[in-house]
């Protein structure tokens, strides 16, 4: 006790100095911990863990886009009735139906359509001192000029110039009077063609057609191209005044002459 009590001061130095040896052990430990807690704390901070987020659904903006960039348009004549209001009309048995499905250029009904023929036919021979005469027959059948269409005789010979059909470039056969063959040239196409007693030359030149409206019950026959009437009258329906614009092998082509509109009806036979 009394050794304590004389050197107290020396064990309590003591004792200090082992303190301070043991912090500067403990010190570098102290210190790797703290920068590791210090660079965990930055990850922590600066990269933090982050989970991937899904895509987003952009499908309604890209559907909303399409359109933006499509052709835009209104129907105001089949759906739309404050600019176009339905018009109803009464059949002959009292029913009311719409007109547009009851009426018009597209309820006729093409029932026939008929060739036009041009027609050249060797249809005599004259022999007199000059030599042989040939009589040429002539049909035009889709003529506009009814009177036009009626066979014509052109009286020709051979190397006559061209009349406003054909000329007779040379004769086939030992008889002049009974030749096997005629040949021409056409003067509108320069085309080459034979005819012969019995045989005649044909080339279409246009139709005509038959067709009918059945709402008011009309017929129309023998219409060519640009008639406005048929079968001795008009061709009126509906109340509207139409003109035969084109014929062809299979079609009809009607024209509203109120607004120049076409309709085109097709033909099977």
């Amino acid at each position: 006790m009394q050794f304590i009590k004389k050197h107290y001061e020396k064990i309590l130095l003591g004792v200090v100095l082992a303190g301070l040896v043991g912090a500067l052990v403990f010190m570098p430990f102290y210190i790797s911990s703290d920068n590791a807690a210090t660079r965990e704390q930055t990850d922590t901070i600066i990269n933090p863990s982050t989970k991937t987020l899904p895509d987003l659904d952009l499908s309604a903006q890209a559907a909303a886009a399409a359109r933006l960039r499509g052709d835009y348009s209104l129907d105001l004549d089949t759906t739309n009735k404050v600019f176009n209001p339905q018009v109803w009309v009464r059949q002959s048995d009292g029913t009311i139906v719409p007109a547009a499905n009851h009426t018009g250029p597209q309820m006729c009904v093409v029932t026939g359509i008929t060739p036009l023929y041009l027609v050249i036919s060797l249809d005599s021979v004259s022999v007199n001192e000059l030599g042989a005469r040939y009589s040429i027959g002539v049909e035009k059948q889709a003529e506009k000029n009814p009177s036009k269409r009626r066979k014509q005789e052109r009286s020709s010979v051979v190397g006559d110039k061209p009349n406003d059909m054909f000329s007779i470039v040379s004769v086939k056969g030992d008889d002049t009077n009974n030749p096997t063959e005629v040949d021409l040239k056409l003067t509108d196409t320069g085309e080459m063609i034979s005819i012969a007693s019995g045989k005649p030359y044909k080339r279409v030149d246009g139709y005509m057609a038959d067709f009918r409206y059945d709402p008011e019950k009309l017929v129309f026959q023998n219409a060519r191209t640009g008639d406005v009437r048929a079968s001795g009258h008009d061709i009126v329906f509906n109340g509207t005044r139409f003109m035969v614009d084109d014929v062809q092998q299979n079609q009809l082509v009607l024209q509203d002459l109120s607004n120049q509109k076409k309709t085109t009806l097709n033909f099977t036979p």
